[in-house]
């Protein structure tokens, strides 16, 4: 275990986050000693990094959703300080997407206890040609309408929950049943690896890279994608007509959605899309509107603490 804990937590957490908050950090002090950070923008985040100079042995917890760790990464690496850095994550938001890919335990008393004794995993980063980061998922055309429609409702669904169950995790198919209602729809070409997947004589619904299996709170899309691997899973959905886009919307939320006809999924190191004006959401930040676009995967990046089920071979002990 490494000589003390830096926490870098979200300033504008409610009420039942401090609690839990509270919760992780007592486990954590009960172990190590721990220095802990609120912050509520990149400025923010800026002022605190630069005040902890070089961390040493020092580890970084996140504590917060896949909004957090994903500002706490992009931080790191327009830095330069990403590469060999070590992140702890204790997953307090409503989706907890990335969380639930490294298998980090949804329980904070749980993810705190994971901080101390876990293993660590290097994983893959993908960034754009701005050098801009994404750590679990980018999604274009109805996808990023489908994320913005389902953060809304995520944000009303977030407080309701029966038992341990929130129902802030079904925002995501609402917000893609409601968008493939009235969807738009792209004329773009996707390349993988250089190679054609889709062009411009078709109509696409979406295009979504997964670095992490699902979106919105557990929602499935690309179920297959690990961030491991040096690659990302690229998802290219071009139902046309109502029924079919329906089809798809209903399938989405039970892990169904690669049976359909008009859904391919395919796995690169690289990936350009060009042509029409898009969105993107990266992690839930939009962007955009654009008309080309391009990632890449940065293999082993930085490294995570997960289960020791989850270290695989390329783990070192804690």
């Amino acid at each position: 275990m490494t000589d003390s804990i830096v926490v870098i937590t979200n300033a504008d957490a409610g009420t039942a986050d401090d609690e839990a908050l509270e919760t992780a950090l007592g486990v954590l002090r009960g172990a190590t000693t721990v220095e802990v950070h609120a912050t509520s923008s990149p400025d923010e985040l800026d002022t605190v990094l630069d005040g902890l100079g070089d961390l040493g042995d020092r580890r970084l917890v996140v504590v917060g959703g896949d909004g957090s760790i994903h500002a706490v990464v992009a931080a790191l690496h327009r830095r330069n300080e990403l590469t060999g850095r070590v992140l702890g994550l204790v997953p307090l938001g409503t989706g907890n997407d990335f969380a639930r890919t490294l298998g980090i335990p949804l329980d904070p008393e749980e993810a705190a206890e994971l901080v101390l004794a876990g293993a660590t995993r290097a994983v893959d980063l993908v960034v754009d040609e701005r050098d801009a980061v994404t750590v679990n998922g980018v999604h274009l055309g109805a996808g990023a309408e489908a994320g913005e429609k389902g953060a809304r409702w995520k944000s009303r669904l977030g407080s309701v929950g029966i038992g341990k169950v929130n129902l802030g995790r079904i925002g995501y198919p609402i917000g893609a049943l409601q968008t493939a209602l009235n969807p738009p729809t792209l004329r773009v070409r996707v390349e993988v690896d250089g190679e054609v997947v889709v062009d411009v004589d078709h109509q696409v619904l979406m295009v979504a890279l997964g670095n992490g299996a699902s979106v919105g709170g557990g929602t499935e899309l690309t179920p297959d994608a690990h961030p491991f691997d040096g690659l990302v899973d690229v998802l290219i959905a071009t139902p046309v007509g109502t029924l079919s886009r329906l089809g798809y919307a209903l399938r989405l939320p039970f892990g169904r959605h690669e049976e359909h006809a008009d859904v391919q999924i395919v796995r690169g190191r690289t990936v350009r899309v060009t042509g029409c004006e898009f969105t993107c959401n990266s992690d839930g930040e939009i962007d955009g509107p654009v008309r080309s676009r391009s990632w890449r995967v940065l293999p082993s990046a930085y490294a995570m603490v997960v289960p020791v089920s989850e270290s695989g071979n390329d783990a070192s002990g804690t």
